[in-house]
């Protein structure tokens, strides 16, 4: 038998202090671990209840739920209720105190900047919650009484499931738009009642957009687009003509018997409420309203900046580009005589697909290149019946994990063509909104993200960054136009992104007028005066659509001047490292952020060491 020599004091520290790290080494890991563990499963189930709790948000998000784990649902179109919402508030307060907990500095550098961007979009849910009968969900601009129709038309049928989901969803819509009836009973009970004229505005549309003539007649937007999207589903074999027949013989009858009567008990409805005591102020006339302004302000658009703060930059802003245009002006005296606006220019593609492959390829030296296999994108106009109630334009966001094929609707009532249609596809088209969604969610898929990360929401990132692109473009359009020889065309473009760039600043500082400083209708009228705005029509058609959509002018130049703001800091910070195409692959792969949080990862970012996949300055 083989004799064990006994350990000496110092063998025996040495052994006891390699213990001690291992088992320090140990803790630690799982610490870390845990902490990485308690993330995922937070985000995992805000994630899976987001989507399970609102099916009409899901398939607008996914195209395959099942590929993030969601296998078995109700479909659901979500209504309101007061318990609801405070139930929902008490579940953010539980999942800020669960975030509260983590050690951020365990987890991965993207999960960490999701943990903040998550905390700071909860607590915002928090304040803006303080605020219960503030919101206007049946806005006479922006209404779920002329966006769900759209979102329901648009409503894409990969197979027979969502053609089951989609019926079941039409079957809730009387209980959807009873439960807001009950919002603006409440509201209304609570003295923070809305004007008589928007309520009718409302009402006009709720007897328009659903008529029993063009249901009966087989004519609505509602059933050619389900037979439509029925016929597609048809020739890939995804269901037979039986069940297609059944289908459309289920749709008329929804449509006629719950979504038809859902507007017009909406309509009576509001009719009943209306009072023509109330007058059309500001926010900053009620109760709280200067308090849910500013929470309203940093929710929309994503800035951390005061109110004062705002204006004065705004200001500042508007004297810098007046300034620029009076230059422009005065350097050509001899132009300016035969400038009439949009009309004076006349670019050589009229066509929308021409303007965006004319787009894409200005863009491919300062931008980066789409992750991925191609993107195809549609130019569609937006049905006649639905002209008036629609944006100019807009990009019909494609789901996380199906990018390849887009939507650009343009509304050609709203829309004129040329200069502004060319401008309006950078916005919504390359280098804007469907360019920024397709780059995010490619990487959101590729690993780098988290799912939850596709469903925070910022309106200032995402409105500031297209506004940001569609100013870029005004310059395209002018080399374009100077590579065809028409120098004075080229200036009047200038003229116009001035022009524009003006209009936009001048309505951000009369929103906050109107909802902060509480003006009147006198002293928005007189400032609209100085400007050579004097037609009473107009007039009140501006001051109406401020007063009932505080913040929507901010959420887009408040944004671009921050983004604006952020290029400035980068030129400082990286010096002669600086190029727009490093700033926009900065912008691009932070993704949709706050920019509190967009100016901290700034001030850490790392520039890419491999030169080759970055331009020549």
């Amino acid at each position: 038998m083989k004799k064990h020599t006994p350990l000496s004091f110092k063998q025996l520290s040495v052994m006891a202090a390699l213990i001690l790290c291992f088992s320090s080494l140990t803790v630690l890991l799982f610490t870390y671990r845990q902490d990485e563990k308690r993330f995922t499963n937070i985000t995992n189930r805000l994630f899976v209840n987001e989507m399970t709790g609102n099916t009409l948000n899901m398939h607008y998000t996914l195209a395959c739920p099942e590929n993030f784990g969601i296998y078995d649902y109700d479909p659901i179109l979500p209504a309101y209720s007061a318990a609801g919402t405070r139930n929902g508030l008490i579940a953010t307060e539980n999942t800020l105190a669960a975030l509260h907990s983590l050690h951020t500095e365990n987890l991965s550098d993207s999960d960490a900047y999701l943990c903040k961007l998550l905390t700071r979009s909860l607590e915002n849910t928090l304040e803006l919650g303080r605020f219960t009968y503030y919101q206007d969900p049946l806005s006479p601009a922006s209404g779920m009484q002329a966006q769900l129709p759209i979102l329901l038309a648009e409503y894409t049928f990969r197979s027979k499931k969502d053609v089951e989901d989609y019926l079941a969803l039409l079957d809730q819509t009387d209980e959807y738009f009873a439960s807001l009836l009950v919002y603006e009973q409440e509201k209304a009970a609570a003295g923070l009642g809305v004007p008589a004229a928007c309520l009718r505005q409302t009402r006009e549309q709720c007897d328009t957009i659903v008529t029993k003539e063009s249901l009966e007649a087989g004519t609505h937007f509602l059933q050619t687009t389900f037979r439509d999207r029925l016929e597609n589903l048809c020739a890939l074999g995804e269901i037979t003509l039986e069940e297609a027949q059944r289908y459309l013989v289920q749709n008329d009858r929804l449509l006629k018997t719950v979504l038809l009567p859902a507007y017009t008990s909406l309509g009576d409805g509001l009719l009943l409420l209306e009072d023509e005591t109330i007058p059309l102020t500001g926010l900053a006339a009620l109760p709280e309203g200067k308090a849910y302004y500013e929470a309203l302000l940093a929710s929309q658009t994503g800035s951390g900046r005061s109110v004062p703060e705002i204006q004065e930059l705004l200001t500042r802003q508007f004297t810098k580009t007046y300034d620029e245009l009076r230059q422009i002006v005065a350097e050509n005296p001899e132009l300016i005589d035969s400038y009439n606006g949009t009309a004076a220019v006349s670019l050589p593609y009229t066509d929308a697909n021409q303007m965006l492959a004319d787009l894409q390829g200005r863009m491919a030296e300062n931008f980066p290149a789409l992750p991925g296999d191609g993107t195809d994108v549609t130019v569609k106009s937006v049905h006649k019946d639905l002209e008036e109630y629609c944006a100019p334009a807009f990009y019909l966001t494609a789901p996380l994990d199906d990018t390849s094929q887009n939507v650009i609707y343009i509304n050609e009532r709203k829309t004129p063509g040329n200069l502004e249609l060319y401008t309006t596809l950078a916005h919504e088209g390359y280098p804007g909104h469907l360019y920024q969604t397709v780059y995010h969610n490619r990487n959101l898929l590729d690993g780098k993200e988290r799912p939850l990360r596709g469903l925070l929401w910022y309106g200032g990132y995402l409105e500031g960054w297209a506004l940001y692109v569609e100013f870029n473009s005004y310059d395209d359009a002018s080399k374009l136009l100077k590579e065809q020889g028409a120098e004075e065309e080229a200036l009047f473009t200038q003229i116009e992104k001035h022009n524009r760039s003006l209009q936009l600043c001048l309505y951000s500082l009369l929103d906050i007028m109107l909802h902060y400083d509480n003006a009147s209708y006198s002293e928005i009228s007189k400032v609209l005066g100085s400007f050579g705005i004097t037609d009473e029509n107009s007039v009140r058609a501006i001051y109406t659509y401020i007063a009932s959509e505080p913040c929507n002018y901010l959420k887009y130049y408040l944004g671009y001047l921050e983004i604006c703001s952020l290029r400035e800091k980068a030129v400082e910070l990286w010096g002669p490292d600086y190029s727009d195409y490093r700033f926009h692959c900065f912008v691009l792969e932070a993704g949709p952020s706050d920019f509190v949080s967009l100016n901290e990862l700034l001030e850490e970012w790392e520039l890419p060491e491999d030169p080759a996949i970055l331009p020549e300055t």
